[in-house]
């Protein structure tokens, strides 16, 4: 089985002017691709896909916002078992209340953006958002690492904030996004210590020199058996992800050790709902 734990299913408006104003020109002039129910089905059964995790966006501060019900409504159309996280940001006012409807729409996380919600993690203002969080059974998804937003605080969104966080709040499940890139390394350090918390690769491999040495630093550091498979749909189909994921394991330099066939196979066929503590979409009541 392969689980694909990092797509998006927002639309091009609830990103406001911040994508056209600060990563369009990043992407190539491209403006930020609608994706429809059809598509995700479509790019999901192409890359073999067996179960999806999707979500929104969410950071006040730049007027980024992807509604609950837009994703629940989304997901409801979806061949493609598919399990739905809100997208939330700790500072609103109204955060219960929307983490209150996630949970009644049936949803199953959390993703936060604090390098564009410009929240400090590790601030004592949040235990209580963790702590409702671990009360649902809710896994937490951080973004993690680089932004292309000038806007953006880079400093809140290193891996060692997680580390903190499931420091005080061990019970609570972790995905650090992206392999926190561009600190792989640090995400392999987090990784050893708190075996409640995961990375997935999304994104990871389109830099290959990265992708080598974070999954590298992985096999040394015994953190293997915590990476899961992402694609970042829709800047990469889950297809080209795994295309991009294999093509890491062909780079050799000289007698250095390689990413071996066999982190690969572990990182793609994952066990990520067990691991996760989630229910398949089909499982019956």
């Amino acid at each position: 089985m392969i689980v694909d734990v990092h797509t998006h299913c927002h639309a091009p408006e609830h990103w406001g002017a911040e994508h056209k104003r600060h990563w369009q020109g990043r992407y190539g002039g491209t403006p930020y691709p609608f994706v429809t129910p059809e598509k995700f089905d479509a790019v999901m059964h192409e890359g073999g896909i067996d179960v999806a995790i999707t979500f929104g966006l969410a950071a006040s501060r730049a007027g980024v916002r992807t509604p609950n019900d837009y994703v629940a409504d989304f997901v409801d159309q979806l061949s493609t078992p598919t399990i739905p996280f809100a997208a939330i940001d700790p500072i609103d006012e109204d955060w219960r209340e929307q983490l209150e409807e996630a949970v009644q729409l049936g949803f199953s996380g959390v993703k936060l953006y604090p390098v564009l919600s410009l929240f400090d993690p590790t601030a004592r203002d949040f235990d209580d958002f963790y702590q409702v969080l671990a009360r649902h059974g809710m896994v937490l998804l951080w973004h993690m690492g680089a932004s292309p937003s000038p806007v953006g605080k880079l400093a809140v969104s290193h891996p060692l904030v997680v580390d903190e966080v499931a420091r005080r709040h061990p019970g609570l499940v972790q995905i650090m996004a992206h392999m926190g890139h561009p600190w792989q390394r640090d995400t392999n350090v987090v990784l050893r210590k708190n075996r409640r918390v995961f990375a997935d690769i999304s994104g990871v491999p389109s830099r290959p020199m990265d992708a080598f040495l974070g999954l590298v630093h992985a096999q040394e550091w015994g953190t293997v058996d915590q990476l899961l498979f992402g694609s970042d749909y829709p800047l990469w189909t889950p297809a080209e992800a795994i295309a991009k994921l294999r093509s890491v394991g062909e780079l050799r330099a000289g007698d250095l050790p390689h990413v071996t066939e066999e982190t690969i196979h572990t990182i793609l066929h994952q066990n990520a709902l067990d691991l996760l503590g989630l229910r398949h979409p089909n499982a019956s009541n």
